[in-house]
């Protein structure tokens, strides 16, 4: 299980974006998300260890900019992300994160991290977590409903280690859906893939649905009436207010699951229901003190907004990862003083240029 060290000041590592994608490439998208998902459950099943709140959103009508923070005994860790809907017309990535780890005892930041590739990662390994113990043990059938910058890592996640072997593609924009055939055959993906005319043609058959969608908008992408018994939703898509992918009945009809409950009402699907509306932490199911799926005809939700505690285990886990294989920069970014009470010596040794 990886950690982080005790650094003395001055040490931060730092993963750069360019250094995560050599690394990912190296270790392999399904070995990083296979490792990721351990680290994951591990700390979910501690999780009355952290210090939880829900992130801190500013929103606009662009989009969202936010802070996600978390922190236990020995650590502090955060990430900054954005969601802008519209910035793929102007060749500029929906989604753009980083983030840090520091230390509780001096509160030194010790790791420095890209999280535009790590947030993939970290959302196919928690939907790929969540599945593991909400969906069928033999499902085999995956609808993709939006086919965007995450879906690879979501379908390489559930072909690999789910056993996944036939999904069912589709985006209102065609393009996205040809991109992911590409990348997919390119990654001599193990599965069957199957190009669907309509969101209705991609879920019918499907033992999983895993919804991506980006647009800002109170959307009904799941139809209620398309439902089938024993299936598992995975809904990513709806993580702020006003944003939601699914039809109303659904939530009804399905024993629903989520990360953070105060953070889910506010951003996630349950922004349809009641505040008295019952729903099912997730870490309760991993530590054994709440039922996951009860029987093969459950239909079960996964309403997944995003948590930073995924956050602190994939850049734990990344950071361990660049340690074995070389892929860490040291950040100058905490001074090293010989009086900690004398910082203007850095300028003095500037101007005299030492």
């Amino acid at each position: 299980m990886s950690s982080i060290p005790s650094l003395g000041a001055g040490a931060v590592e730092y993963l750069s974006l360019p250094a995560a994608a050599r690394l990912i490439a190296r270790v392999g998208v399904v070995e990083c998300l296979r490792g990721l998902v351990d680290v994951l459950e591990h700390d979910f099943r501690r999780w009355s260890d952290f210090h939880k709140s829900a992130r801190l959103a500013q929103h606009m009508p662009q989009g969202v900019i936010e802070l996600m923070p978390i922190a236990d005994a020995r650590h502090y860790a955060f990430k900054y992300v954005n969601g802008h809907p519209g910035n793929t017309r102007l060749g500029v990535p929906t989604v753009m994160a980083f983030g840090a780890i520091a230390r509780m005892d001096t509160g030194a930041p010790v790791f420095v991290s890209e999280l535009t590739l790590c947030t993939a990662l970290r959302t196919a390994a928690t939907s790929v977590l969540a599945a593991r113990h909400l969906a069928r043990p033999d499902s085999r059938v995956m609808a993709l409903i939006g086919n965007g910058s995450q879906s690879e890592f979501q379908a390489l996640g559930f072909v690999g280690l789910l056993g996944i072997r036939s999904l069912r593609l589709y985006d209102r924009d065609p393009a996205a859906t040809r991109k992911l055939v590409a990348n997919l055959r390119s990654a001599e993906v193990a599965a069957e893939l199957i190009e669907c005319a309509s969101a209705a043609e991609a879920v019918r058959g499907a033992d999983i649905v895993t919804t991506l969608t980006a647009d800002k908008t109170r959307a009904a992408v799941l139809r209620g009436e398309w439902l089938e018994e024993g299936m598992h939703i995975n809904a990513v898509g709806g993580d702020c207010p006003g944003k939601t992918e699914l039809d109303a009945a659904i939530l009804r009809r399905a024993r629903v699951f989520v990360e953070f409950d105060p953070q889910t009402r506010i951003e996630g699907e349950l922004q349809h229901m009641p505040a008295d509306f019952a729903v099912t932490e997730l870490w309760r199911v991993l530590t054994g003190q709440a039922p996951g799926r009860c029987d093969r005809a459950d239909v079960t939700l996964f309403d997944s907004v995003g948590f930073a505690l995924e956050d602190y285990s994939v850049m734990r886990h990344m950071q361990a990862l660049g340690r074995a294989h070389g892929g860490l920069e040291s950040l100058a970014l905490i001074p090293r003083l010989d009086d900690p009470k004398d910082l203007y010596s850095l300028i003095r040794a500037a101007e005299a240029g030492t």
